[in-house]
């Protein structure tokens, strides 16, 4: 007999589809399963699972969204569900969506990126190319352009820094560059929207980019990444000393 210093434990029910995804899961990742590969088809898998196709097609939904499998239409050797072999899309909304639900501060967020980008700068000054170089000195000549608006020059803003990610060579932060700052590009819209002179802002910034972009080329990654720390600071107006919370 049961005691209550030994309580029975409520049995859980797990949904088909969380199964179904567990058991795909498992297999990615005692490698079983790799990139490239493809499942078997539709009918194939519910048979062997023995779950309803609906419960199939709800957990590769799940995963396609996630960024884990495509979902191929039509038959043949082509359609189908296939493992995907670059990073998708998953990391960029799951971010996006929490950072609007404020799962994270403005603060965490912001602290995050200086870190990142500190790294990422000082990294770049010893590891870029002259390919890096002509691609980074591309995107700031298009920042100059006079007749250039507040979105354009905001989505520049974001390719230069994430052009210096790339340059590190390191794959993964530069996707979780892209995926941070795709994640808070609404709000760094609405920054730019509630500044008294953008364009005054804009000067500044470019200016601050070429200094930047010159350390890199001088492989000079002490200053690379102090400059681009004080960029970020000023920006957002962060006092990287006394730990002074951003403004909004």
């Amino acid at each position: 007999m049961g005691t209550t210093s030994d309580p029975w434990e409520p049995v859980q029910r797990i949904r088909t589809y969380e199964q179904v995804m567990a058991q795909i899961e498992e297999r990615i990742l005692d490698g079983r399963l790799k990139a490239g590969d493809r499942l078997p088809s539709e009918r194939e898998l519910a048979i062997s699972l023995g779950v309803s196709r609906p419960s199939l097609r709800e957990s590769l939904r799940v995963l396609e969204a996630l960024g884990i499998v495509e979902i191929r239409r039509g038959g043949g050797p082509d359609g189908g569900a296939v493992l995907v072999s670059t990073p998708g899309d998953g990391m960029v909304n799951l971010l996006k969506l929490q950072i609007a639900l404020s799962h994270f501060s403005w603060s965490d967020v912001l602290e995050t990126r200086l870190s990142l980008e500190a790294w990422s700068v000082e990294e770049a000054a010893y590891r870029s190319n002259d390919d890096d170089h002509r691609a980074l000195a591309e995107i700031l000549d298009r920042m100059d352009d006079p007749g250039i608006d507040s979105s354009e020059f905001n989505s520049l803003d974001a390719a230069f820094h994430m052009r210096i990610a790339e340059s590190t060579g390191n794959a993964l932060t530069a996707h979780f560059m892209g995926s941070l700052r795709t994640a808070i590009h609404r709000q760094m819209v609405e920054v730019y929207a509630n500044l008294d002179d953008w364009r005054e802002t804009a000067r500044t910034v470019r200016a601050e980019h070429r200094e930047i972009f010159d350390a890199i080329v001088a492989a000079d990654g002490p200053r690379a990444s102090e400059l681009v720390t004080r960029h970020i600071a000023d920006f957002y107006n962060i006092d990287t000393q006394s730990g002074r919370q951003p403004r909004a």
